[in-house]
């Protein structure tokens, strides 16, 4: 892929993500945001690591994170950190159940197609263990929230 076709994608994948913040409603970000920064955050530590230990590799500028790795973070993993709160906390199973779909979904086809359009394709992990790299963020996730809501209300008495 050129470098000014993923430059496009990048935008196109912020911009996407970042569309489904109004449907949202400010209430649920407001309420959510903390939780998911952290999941950012997490994220943002756990890519330098398999930056390190070449657990997957992109096509153009491969030490990049700015150009590589950075629009995933912002775009589609806070929004679906947002929305899988949004639709799902309070009940675990659920919350569960629907961010094992989305990361799935990331993990499996997703992946699958930006190895075909050259954006990037995993080296050291295959697609079982990509999954598990961005699922087990999600006990994580829920477990900050809860912590959140409880010392809000705690707070609040």
């Amino acid at each position: 892929m050129s470098m000014k076709n993923q430059w496009i994608l990048n935008s196109v994948i912020i911009i996407l993500s970042a569309l489904t913040m109004p449907v949202l409603g400010w209430r649920s970000i407001k309420r959510f945001l903390p939780a998911s920064i952290l999941a950012i955050l997490l994220c943002g530590l756990d890519l330098q690591i398999g930056k390190h230990r070449n657990w997957w590799s992109f096509y153009n500028k491969p030490k990049s994170f700015i150009q590589n790795e950075f629009p995933f973070l912002i775009g589609p993993m806070f929004a679906m950190s947002l929305w899988t709160l949004n639709w799902a906390y309070g009940n675990f199973k659920k919350f569960i159940m629907l961010s094992a779909i989305g990361q799935a979904i990331f993990a499996y086809p997703i992946t699958r197609l930006f190895t075909k359009l050259k954006l990037y394709k995993l080296v050291q992990l295959n697609e079982f263990q990509f999954f598990l790299y961005f699922f087990y963020k999600a006990f994580f996730l829920y477990g900050f929230q809860y912590l959140f809501e409880k010392y809000k209300k705690s707070i609040a008495y």
